[in-house]
């Protein structure tokens, strides 16, 4: 979540990488040497210097870094690409999921009172928190942090001492995290995250812990773990610095009429034919949105500056707008109303529960049936397309549980 253009790849990259963490492995010693210059120990003797040029006390340094190994898995995660090209509807279908939608609603009554606060305080919609918050984590469940997670300082220090290309980047964030022990933020045990160092609810970057992190329930410290509140707040205060989040404007949202080509104010597009699909009217004339069709025949959208403080969090299209629909979708709006050429609709919970269940007994394990489709599932998905002689991309739609019912 660092503004630069490297960490957002790399935040991209985390979020592929997070997830494919049990099917890596690391590289093979003799390829890792070519990328340090000593050895992992006396790196580690070497990087106390840097360490206490940016105020870390020995006894921090000595506390997190005298025992510790680098976890060389990072390397294949890093340069790991995505299992599974998904199109655009099917990457949206999968995230903006009934189980999302289902625990987002859930969530939102739970966390009310302290999403109330938020927007009051901040100005950011309940919608785009909301989405987010069940984009990075699954509105921080624990099985995401337990499968996914891993400690992040034996993570941080390998790519310090073993990753060249971008050793400053890497360095400066190893030691944003030493300083947020320092200030007894939290401990290496608590801080698990990403491969690449990202942590808590809504996915923190050393970085942006340090430097954005809000102590919103007052308990003295910013922490990104627990209770939502800091979590929450520090992105907040990300979207609105590093965003330009606007208060009180929409994300934007799907239009019908003429094709939306370049910006402008709602009003303006109104009066040029271009409507909500939905049929409401927008909620802020005056604002400025400039058109989009991510694929042609398929849905059309304005988009707004709060579209892009999302994408702020990952310089992603796709990203953005499965976080912004999903939102709306939890907070109370609707599929999409123009599909996508040659789409599925989306499966139920109970659908995906039971593609699960007819994928296990047909002998391809999905890793469980809770109705949420991970990685393992997508595995189990395409090792079933491929002896159904089906084009193996993974997806577990109707159609296929159509397929599995015959097979079954």
């Amino acid at each position: 979540m660092v503004p630069t253009r490297d960490s957002m790849i790399d935040r991209r990259r985390l979020l592929q990488g997070a997830f494919a963490a049990t099917a890596s492995l690391a590289l093979p010693s003799e390829l890792q040497a070519q990328r340090a210059s000593q050895p992992f120990d006396q790196w580690i003797a070497s990087f106390r210097t840097k360490a206490t040029a940016r105020g870390i006390s020995g006894s921090t340094y000595d506390r997190v870094m005298s025992r510790l190994k680098p976890d060389m898995a990072v390397f294949a995660l890093q340069r790991s690409q995505p299992e599974f090209k998904e199109q655009l509807w099917q990457y949206l279908n999968r995230r903006v999921s009934e189980w999302r939608i289902v625990t987002g609603r859930e969530r939102a009554k739970q966390y009310a009172s302290l999403l109330n606060r938020l927007e009051a305080d901040f100005g950011v919609s309940r919608v785009t928190l909301l989405g987010l918050w069940g984009m990075e984590t699954a509105y921080g469940d624990p099985i995401v942090f337990q499968n996914h997670m891993r400690p992040v300082f034996p993570c941080l220090a390998a790519l310090a001492w073993g990753e060249p290309r971008r050793r400053a980047y890497w360095e400066t964030e190893l030691l944003n995290a030493l300083r947020i022990v320092e200030r007894g933020w939290s401990t290496p045990a608590e801080m698990r995250g990403s491969w690449a160092g990202a942590m808590g609810h809504t996915q923190w970057m050393p970085e942006v812990w340090l430097n954005i992190g809000s102590d919103y329930d007052g308990d003295g410290r910013a922490n990104p773990f627990g209770r939502p509140d800091d979590a929450l707040a520090g992105t907040c205060r990300y979207l609105l610095q590093r965003g330009g989040y606007r208060r009180g404007e929409p994300w934007g949202c799907e239009v019908k009429g003429p094709s939306p080509r370049g910006a402008r104010t709602y009003a303006e597009w109104e009066r040029a034919g271009v409507v909500r699909a939905d049929g409401k009217p927008y909620p802020v004339p005056g604002a400025r949105a400039r058109g989009w069709v991510p694929v042609p025949g398929g849905p059309k959208f304005l988009i707004g500056a709060n579209f892009d403080a999302v994408k702020s969090y990952n310089p992603s299209m796709s990203y953005a707008l499965a976080i912004c629909h999903l939102g709306d979708c939890v907070t109370g709006g609707g599929p999409f109303v123009q599909a996508f050429p040659n789409s599925e609709r989306a499966p139920t919970l109970a659908e995906v529960q039971e593609i699960q269940r007819r994928l296990t007994a047909l002998g391809f394990d999905t890793g469980g049936t809770d109705g949420r489709v991970g990685l393992e599932t997508m595995r189990a998905v395409a090792n079933f397309q491929r002896k159904a002689k089906m084009e193996p991309d993974g997806y577990a739609g109707v159609k296929l549980l159509a397929r599995l019912r015959q097979a079954s």
